[in-house]
């Protein structure tokens, strides 16, 4: 049987804004991760650099990242059991957020000219 695409039903920023914390779980310096939990504490949202943010060697529009910011967004992933709040200053991804498919996989990330 075929996995079905996008079984919990997020909307497109709910999963843009996924994709993006997924990006931002892998780096270092801007996520701590827990190998008992599976889970990954976002530490650091990098600040706008004009339309765009610098993760690591990459770029992500500003468009895109918008969800990053957006409460509503993150109660939202937190009811469907993807992320929960830190400890005020930081979010936490599940391990289920951290594995669930957004299809944005590269698709939201660009290599930096600068």
């Amino acid at each position: 049987m075929v996995a079905k695409r996008n079984p919990l039903k997020l909307n497109k920023l709910q999963l843009r804004t996924l994709a993006l914390a997924q990006v931002l779980a892998r780096e270092p310096g801007l996520a701590r991760q827990d190998a008992d939990s599976g889970e990954a504490t976002l530490l650091h949202i990098p600040k706008p650099h004009g339309n765009h943010m610098h993760v690591g060697a990459v770029v992500v529009s500003m468009r895109d990242a918008s969800g990053l910011d957006n409460p509503a967004v993150w109660l939202a992933l937190e009811r469907k059991g993807l992320a929960r709040p830190g400890d005020g200053l930081t979010r936490v991804l599940t391990a289920a957020g951290l594995a669930y498919d957004t299809g944005f996989s590269d698709a939201l990330t660009s290599p930096s000219d600068h």
